[in-house]
């Protein structure tokens, strides 16, 4: 009796030991990976709620669009590390003086000294060359200004969030070049990035260049689950979409005077449902292989991981066309579509 009670506690300490241990290594690894909040949905559930599903499943890291009050006040003590967005509608009044950024820095990130801000995104997917870039990078340089005079500017860095749209040659991934009618917008925000030390934010999906060309380009290439080299791009062998894009964007910013800054993967994901080769299970697929994929590097930039924000906590029904409402991981009322490990 004696003898198998010890054995039992000492098994009992050395499961307790493996298990803290893995729940160390979970925290390390699953870390690198957060999750986008979008709120263009009816029925979602409250800023309270969702954070206490960002802590149920482990995601350390989160993308807000735009500094809602609700979800910055759910966030105070959580610990989860906060992208926060300025948004398109917000960036002429921002850019127009250094006071009104230094106000929305007041309210939006020295108000809520116990929220981990990481990045602020100024402007998601601004178009090149509509009315509005004029104001990115003013915007930018005030929301800088008004966080390095609050003594944050190690602590939150500043950047813009873009889409793949503005790579003119994507193919093969060495030959990646912005197309020469972005040039002007994008060249002296690269700068800015340069000289700050700031990564560029990247909204990157394998699907829509799937969708946009399924004749030449392979499903099992975009999600991950083509067996061995697919595209061969001098001494680079590349298996899957996701690494061959954003080389081609690293390509590209090397030709653009940019070849130090790192990538933040701002947004990626796969719908389950509303359109070309949207299950339930492709969605699976590319999201548990995203996961696991990120923690390494590319074939361009081994060193890895590559910081990601999968797109997108929640199913969102205001969005079009149909198979936009179809990112989530989870439905409205908070049961995931299918099992997905953060770790």
């Amino acid at each position: 009796m004696f003898d198998s009670t010890v054995k039992g506690s000492s098994t009992m300490a050395s499961l307790l030991l493996l298990f803290g241990l893995l729940m160390a290594t979970i925290h390390l690894t699953g870390a690198q990976t957060g999750v986008c909040y979008g709120m263009q949905g009816d029925n979602l559930p409250s800023a309270g709620e969702v954070v206490a599903l960002y802590n149920q499943y482990n995601i350390r890291r989160m993308r807000l669009y735009d500094p809602n009050q609700a979800a910055l006040q759910a966030l105070r003590g959580s610990n989860i590390e906060l992208m926060v967005g300025v948004p398109n509608d917000a960036l002429q009044n921002i850019a127009s003086s250094q006071a009104n950024a230094n106000t929305w820095v007041q309210n939006n990130i020295r108000n809520y000294g116990n929220v981990r801000f990481r990045y602020v995104a100024v402007g998601n997917e601004v178009n090149p060359t509509g009315s509005t870039a004029q104001f990115v990078l003013p915007a930018m340089r005030n929301i800088f200004n008004a966080i390095s005079a609050a003594g944050l500017g190690n602590q939150i860095k500043v950047s813009t969030a873009i889409d793949t749209g503005v790579l003119g040659t994507s193919y093969p991934p060495s030959q990646g070049a912005f197309r020469s009618d972005v040039t002007s917008f994008l060249n002296p925000i690269i700068s800015f990035l340069v000289n700050n030390r700031a990564p560029l934010l990247v909204n990157l999906y394998p699907y829509f260049s799937y969708i946009s060309n399924t004749r030449d380009i392979r499903l099992d290439y975009a999600l991950f689950t083509a067996q061995g080299t697919v595209v061969q791009d001098g001494q680079r062998s590349y298996s899957n979409l996701f690494d061959a894009i954003l080389d081609a964007v690293y390509s590209a910013l090397e030709r653009a005077g940019g070849g130090s800054l790192q990538i933040v993967i701002s947004e990626s994901g796969w719908p389950s449902a509303g359109g070309t080769a949207t299950t339930v299970d492709n969605a699976r697929i590319y999201n548990t292989n995203l996961i696991q994929h990120v923690k390494g590097g590319t074939p361009k930039k081994p060193g890895g991981p590559i910081e990601t924000y999968l797109f997108a906590m929640f199913d969102e029904n205001r969005k079009s066309p149909e198979y936009e409402k179809h990112f989530g991981l989870f439905s409205p009322n908070k049961q995931p579509k299918y099992s997905l490990n953060f770790n």
